[in-house]
């Protein structure tokens, strides 16, 4: 794990102890959204980037920006990232946020790829199915593909789950092909 991704997770993971402690994840998640979306901007982003602009005016900017939008809290998270110049970590600490609150809550994330757009109906049945496998709430992000010609591929995590048509005709087709010989 690069030396980047070992120090958000650590952020991340003392921010959620923190938000644990007070049960207080939705706020915390909010905040953290609010601070990665300002952080983003393109001109802010630029700022915090640059080496020439000292620490303290960057700080003045943060503060000016998010001042009214985040908990005291958030903003002390600031002051310590701006401190290290680490500010740019705050994309990754919010997304590592969510991922351990969603474990904490039993919720896992499924992108399912279709050769057609889902229904209503069928995205809640294809979300049932897969928490069934899982034994968690699942969340589907739903992407089409005609590629895949038919059926269903979900993707949950590092888990695929292939029922594609195209990946049957092609097991069926090495099945034909060893058979022939």
């Amino acid at each position: 794990m690069a030396a980047s991704a070992l120090s958000a997770r650590r952020y991340a993971e003392a921010v959620f102890d923190i938000a644990d402690e007070q049960e207080r994840f939705i706020p915390w998640a909010n905040d953290l959204q609010t601070i990665a979306g300002f952080a983003g901007e393109a001109d802010v982003a630029k700022i915090i980037a640059s080496a020439r602009v000292p620490k303290d005016e960057k700080l003045r900017l943060l503060t000016a920006g998010l001042r009214g939008q985040i908990g005291d809290e958030a903003m002390n998270l600031v002051r310590i990232l701006n401190d290290r110049e680490k500010v740019g970590l705050i994309p990754d600490i919010a997304r590592i946020y969510g991922e351990k609150v969603d474990e904490r809550r039993g919720v896992a994330h499924a992108v399912v790829t279709t050769a057609v757009p889902l229904s209503a109906d069928e995205r809640d049945a294809v979300a049932a199915r897969l928490s069934a496998i899982t034994g968690k709430a699942v969340d589907v992000t739903p992407a089409v593909d005609p590629a895949i010609i038919g059926g269903v591929i979900a993707r949950i995590g590092d888990q695929l789950i292939d029922g594609s048509t195209r990946t049957r005709l092609k097991a069926l087709r090495r099945s034909l092909e060893g058979a022939g010989r």
